[in-house]
């Protein structure tokens, strides 16, 4: 049997817990981070911090976190296991699953369909311009179907479907929306019984229990100042999963058929699908990036919401995925006092060579 190629060593709790104590205790970056690796041999989960200030609680694989954007993954896992059963296909009009009187922008004889909005070339933008929350420290949590449905309406494509890259959030939650519609249920129910219970994972929800609640890290800014947690609704396909380090790592398990599930053969579509984005050495599949390099292939996303990192990647010729959850985020996409970004060290763990970021200190 041929052994997975590893060019650099899966790195020791020990060098993880040094990397984890340097971002909270030296540069002030985050309370509390989860990181974990998953390979042939196992799995294994490091933590370091606070769930929240003055809370003595130890974090470990079972702290939730807010995974913003890693939620688009599920989305678009959702898609292709719909596709697999014959359900939708990936060429449909977004319109085939949109209320009649929905009018979708086309634009030179172009449709919208499920693959454009899966691989961010819709044409539609990153937000929805009629987008304008009541409470900016929640900003997703009032906007309505009707308001979506409006927006779309209303709204013109300025450049071609399917002629450019432009990472959108509305694109992933009306592709979750539209899901969701054809599936007759709503986007968690969908999630839950089409990706949560086959592959064990029951502590990743969009609405929490009072046990998960529990077990809630709780989120902050760059300041480290507490922040509401993030209610997406309309838009829950692009972003409002909470889950955990160890329910990550069984997603990235699967993702790397280190264990068996009936979703194989959606999660192997997913990356069949490539299209040019506008940055150098990068795909975009069915919700994932793909970045190549010289002999390898790294298959990841990140996600952050207003008080929450996360990043996860794997290698599929390395046979190894990487998880990281911080409970800090810059507000809004602000990088107030410096750069808050975890995302380096789930790069760094998962290949040695990419060295880790040296941003500035937090000042306190």
């Amino acid at each position: 049997m041929t052994q997975p190629l590893r060019p650099f060593p899966i790195p020791s709790d020990d060098a993880i817990r040094s990397i984890l104590v340097d971002r909270i205790d030296t540069k002030h970056q985050s309370l509390g981070i989860v990181a974990g690796i998953v390979w042939d041999q196992g799995r294994r989960v490091v933590a370091y911090g606070q769930l929240e200030e003055g809370d003595d609680r130890t974090l470990d694989g079972d702290t939730i976190f807010e995974i913003g954007s890693l939620t688009k993954v599920f989305t678009c896992l959702l898609l292709a296991d719909m596709v697999h059963h014959g359900e939708v296909s990936l060429g449909d009009p977004l319109s085939n699953y949109l209320p009649s009187e929905v009018k979708v922008p086309q634009r030179n004889g172009r449709l919208i369909t499920l693959v454009d909005l899966a691989t961010h070339t819709s044409g539609l933008p990153r937000l929805p311009t009629n987008l304008a929350p009541k409470n900016l420290a929640n900003p997703y949590a009032d906007y309505s179907v009707d308001q979506l449905y409006e927006f779309l309406s209303g709204y013109q494509l300025t450049r071609d479907i399917g002629s450019e890259y432009e990472y959108s959030n509305l694109g992933g939650g009306l592709l979750g929306h539209a899901l969701a519609r054809r599936a007759g249920m709503e986007y968690e129910e969908l999630v839950k019984s089409r990706i949560c219970t086959p592959l064990y994972m029951s502590s990743t929800a969009v609405s929490l229990t009072p046990a998960m609640k529990a077990r809630l890290a709780a989120g902050h800014n760059a300041r480290l100042a507490p922040v509401e947690n993030w209610d997406l609704l309309t838009l829950a396909g692009a972003g409002a999963l909470r889950s955990s380090a160890n329910d990550m790592l069984k997603f990235l398990s699967a993702n790397l058929s280190l264990t068996r599930s009936p979703l194989a053969p959606a999660l192997a579509s997913m990356l069949a699908v490539r299209r040019a984005t506008n940055i150098p050495a990068m795909q975009i599949a069915l919700g994932w990036r793909v970045t190549t390099g010289v002999d390898r292939e790294t298959v990841w996303h990140n996600g952050l919401t207003g008080g929450y990192r996360s990043y996860m990647g794997f290698d599929g010729k390395a046979g190894m995925g990487v998880l990281v959850l911080s409970n800090a985020s810059p507000v809004a996409g602000m990088f107030v006092g410096g750069n808050v970004s975890i995302d380096d060290i789930g790069q760094h763990l998962l290949d040695g060579g990419v060295p880790l970021q040296q941003p500035p200190q937090h000042k306190q």
